[in-house]
């Protein structure tokens, strides 16, 4: 149901349609229902008298007086954030909170260049993710900018068309064939009047309603024969109907206020979150060791302190929201070309750890129309006369044709005009719930009958097969009926199709001429699956995402609709089935079913919540009303254009076309992107633990810093340079063969066994220069010598170190053997090899003097060089037993 309720308020109901169980419960409801309930139980005299109304609807002057007590009729919206608001929740960010301290602090001190450095990062990455956002959400809602549709009401007395904005309480609406529902109404008369509710209730045949009050127990608004809601549409026949209830009052409008709260925290979200509070808690504990430790050895507190803010610069991932950001951002424009608009950018990345997809039926697996499959006779037998005969009835009733006519007519053609006319009429009503045509047809005047096959079966007195008529005894009426029951369990809507010869001279008929029928067959409808489904769901399931269909429709249609899109069934499970299972019971069954038919939107979206709390990331595909809380509580949740605008406004995702084959490709797309974040997390974590031991080991044992504040930032800064390409990076196939999930613990674990590795070397590196290179006569010489060791030292562990971590992703991109099974893209190899030359000239550079750096003896580079190669080849077989022993999340 659709109301701001907790979950344990929402209860399955029956509903009228023919085919649902709903459970003796009572039924919380809402004030707003409440009133509608009531309203629609009373006579129409006594609703239009209780909503201070009339037959001839409001005056002017009272719709003004309601507009300024009801509000306009709209629905409410999420709000959206202004610039300055959204500008300021990007800068939120830990990370960014980080960086914004440490330039302050820079500042503070006097250290500009580090306070330039660090503001341009964090202004890189919170510009580009804002512009970006932005450009989604303006194309998103371009879609929504259509001529606001009107409505004709009765205003003063006369037929006036308002916008549906300007629809009140107690106006009087006029509805016919393809108008839309203004709002919650009470039917003050109606004829031949069918309602499609699919975007409501997900069923997809059109709904009877009537003016009539309900004669049984109601227990819901939607229990109603007389009541229509806000976001269905007219089918056929014409109605007159009281407003009742309006914008947010209405069943619908309680459903948007639901989505303007907070978006939940998904997958993608909580991965990241972990990750900078692990890179934080490093960050801290380094900081505050180093800080110290130079202070007490070096005996200079201001020295120690800026050294502290450049290894706290340079221990902080500080690429992460803007490489996150360009991974996303390319995402977006690679599906922007597949027609799909992404609202939210790290939707994508949830789109590939998604490993369960959970969809409606009616209009995402299903064309959402009625199709003619079956013309069968009463054993099964396809039969041209009963098409011959429903084509007919179809084609000389004269009120307006329902989709059940219109699905006849477009099943076949047939040339009436110059074979038969019409002679008389019996049109619908609900309660005989068949309609009759008499044409003049070969030489007599033939009754054809059409309706549920149960009032068809009162009237019959004969069946025919063939040629031959029969009696219908009572002892066979069972055996005739087993073909409309398999019919049924193939989840086929079935109407009868039955007839009666009169003599020319009969003209005038009556209902008491629906009698002595005989029965020719039947008529079978359903709603076509898509041609996109049966391709797309065994895409899906080949790349590890499982797919569960959750509806409003009933089990028997639904079913057919799954075999008919390759889907296997191993269990159906009904709302009402759901309603007293305990907590377990409850979420040991969404694990085990495949199907969930006759479900109110409440429980769609506990579904997906217990499917998340299980561990699973979870996508939501919808287009209708009913699917919208499922899909703000999934962590990815689709549409598509022609939606309704509220499941619009609830997803993450918005397809310009309705073919699913896009998602296999969205799922594809969604696992490269994290395959490359993941590349940049693993490299940034690893090289960060191991820069821990270096720098600290260093602090300690050598009388002067290892490296300049400056040396620092520059290497930080190169290092984020030569990460720009990871993006772009090609990934292996069998890396994104199965979903991608955050997994922060394989994370920490990677972290441990490869960062060390880069600290041996680092070691090494210091024995290097300290004594290949005789730095330590830094320590009789001090600074006045004809060298400069300390700059000779910490020159040249700036170039290990920059030519280390840089030229290291090409081992920790891939599981295969780097540059050989595997290849990165041609940018990453560009910018690392450009960064790495760089690293390699600035001690040789007219910039070296700046940078304090000093130029490295040749022979330094064989034993660099040495270095990389020993690095490399431990790193590749140290990153295959991690992946041997752990796996890749």
């Amino acid at each position: 149901m659709m109301r701001a309720l907790s979950h344990s308020l929402i209860i399955p109901f029956r509903r009228r349609n023919g085919t649902g169980e709903g459970p003796s419960k009572t039924v919380t409801l809402t004030p707003d229902e409440k009133r509608l309930l009531e309203i629609c139980l009373l006579t129409p005299g006594e609703a239009l008298r209780r909503l201070n109304s009339s037959p001839n609807g409001l005056t002017d002057e009272e719709v003004e007086s309601r507009l300024e007590e009801y509000g306009p009729n709209e629905l409410p919206h999420a709000k959206r954030l202004s610039v300055w608001a959204d500008l300021f929740h990007r800068l939120r960010n830990p990370l960014n909170v980080q960086l914004i301290i440490i330039a302050m602090v820079s500042f503070l001190v006097g250290e500009w260049k580090s306070t330039i450095v660090v503001g341009a990062m964090v202004l890189l990455s919170v510009g580009l993710s804002f512009i970006l956002d932005r450009r989604s959400q303006r194309a998103v809602e371009a879609l929504g900018k259509r001529v606001q549709p009107r409505s004709v009401v009765l205003r003063n007395g006369r037929e006036t068309e308002v916008k549906i904005s300007e629809i009140v309480p107690g106006d009087v609406v006029l509805l016919q064939a393809g108008a839309m529902i203004p709002a919650d109404v009470r039917l003050l008369s109606a004829k031949d009047f069918f309602v499609s509710q699919s975007v409501l209730t997900g069923e997809s045949m059109p709904v009877e309603k009537t003016a009539l009050v309900s004669g049984g127990e109601v227990s819901s608004p939607w229990d109603l024969p007389n009541a229509c809601f806000l976001g269905s549409n007219v089918i056929s026949g014409t109605a007159r109907a009281l407003v009742v209830n309006t914008g947010g009052h209405t069943m619908l409008g309680s459903v948007s206020q639901r989505l303007a709260a907070t978006r939940t925290e998904t997958s993608f979200d909580r991965g990241v979150r972990n990750f900078t509070w692990l890179m934080i808690r490093m960050m801290v504990i380094m900081v505050a060791i180093v800080f110290f430790l130079v202070g007490l050895t070096k005996g200079n507190w201001v020295e120690a302190l800026l050294f502290g803010l450049s290894i706290a610069v340079g221990l902080t991932p500080e690429m992460l929201p803007m490489i996150v950001t360009v991974n996303l951002a390319k995402g977006a424009l690679s599906m922007a070309k597949r027609k799909v608009i992404v609202k939210y950018l790290p939707s994508i990345q949830n789109f590939g750890a998604m490993d369960v997809l959970c969809t409606d039926k009616t209009g995402t697996l299903t064309q959402d129309r009625v199709v003619l499959e079956r013309h069968v006779d009463v054993t099964g037998r396809p039969s041209e006369d009963v098409l011959t005969y429903a084509y007919l009835n179809s084609y000389f009733q004269t009120g307006l044709r329902s989709l059940i006519d219109r699905a006849v007519l477009e099943r076949t053609k047939l040339d009436v005009e110059g074979n038969c006319r019409l002679v008389d009429e019996l049109p619908f009503d609900f309660e005989r719930r068949r309609m009759s045509v008499v044409v003049d047809y070969e030489g007599d005047h033939v009754l054809i009958c059409k309706g549920a096959v149960e009032e068809i079966y009162q009237q019959c007195s004969y069946y025919q097969i063939g040629d031959e008529v029969y009696p219908l005894i009572p002892v066979i009426k069972d055996d005739l009926f087993e073909e409309v029951e398999r019919l049924n369990r193939e989840g086929f809507r079935v109407l009868g199709v039955a007839y009666r010869e009169f003599p020319r001279e009969k003209t005038t008929f009556t209902v008491a001429d629906e009698s002595d029928l005989i029965l020719l067959g039947y008529i079978a409808f359903y709603d076509p699956p898509k041609e996109s489904a049966l391709e797309a769901i065994r895409l899906l399931r080949d790349v590890g995402v499982s797919v569960k269909v959750l509806t409003g429709d009933n089990a028997l249609v639904t079913q057919k609709v799954c075999r008919d899109v390759g889907l296997e069934v191993r269990r159906v499970v009904s709302g009402t089935e759901l309603v007293d299972l305990t907590d377990e019971e409850f979420s040991q069954l969404v694990e085990e079913a495949d199907v969930f038919v006759k479900l109110n939107p409440g429980q769609k979206e506990q579904i997906v919540q217990k499917l998340r709390e299980r561990g699973h990331v979870v996508g939501f595909l919808g287009d209708g009303i009913n699917d919208a809380p499922a899909m703000r509580a999934a962590d990815v949740g689709i549409s598509v254009d022609s939606a309704v605008d509220v499941a619009k406004e609830a997803a993450d995702i918005v397809l310009l076309e309705k073919s699913l084959l896009v998602l296999e490709e969205g799922v594809m797309e969604g696992r490269r992107i994290f395959a490359n974040i993941i590349k940049y997390i693993r490299m940034g974590a690893s090289s960060n633990f191991g820069n821990m031991f270096s720098v600290v080991g260093a602090s300690y044992l050598f009388p002067f810093l290892p490296m300049k504040p400056i040396h620092v930032l520059v290497n930080n800064l190169l290092y984020d340079i030569s990460q720009t390409g990871i993006p772009s990076d090609s990934v292996d196939p069998e890396q994104i063969a199965r979903p991608l999930k955050w997994n922060i613990d394989n994370v920490r674990r990677f972290m441990i066994f490869i960062g060390p590795i880069s600290s041996i070397f680092d070691y090494a590196t210091f024995a290097l220069m300290w004594f290949v290179f005789e730095c330590w006569r830094f320590t009789q010489m001090g600074s006045g010598g004809g060298i400069d060791y300390e700059s000779l030292f910490q020159t040249g562990w700036f170039a290990e170190s920059l030519l280390t971590q840089t030229l290291i992703v090409h081992i920790i991109r891939t599981r295969r053997v780097p540059f050989i099974q595997s290849h990165a893209s041609m940018h990453l190899t560009l910018t690392t090899l450009l960064v790495a030359a760089i690293g390699i000239w600035l001690p040789y550079s007219p910039l070296a003097n700046l940078l304090g750096m000093v130029p490295l003896p040749l022979t330094y580079w064989p034993f660099i060089a040495a270095f990389l190669l020993s690095y490399a080849v431990i790193t590749h077989f140290v990153k295959t037993w991690f992946f041997r022993k752990f796996g890749d999340q």
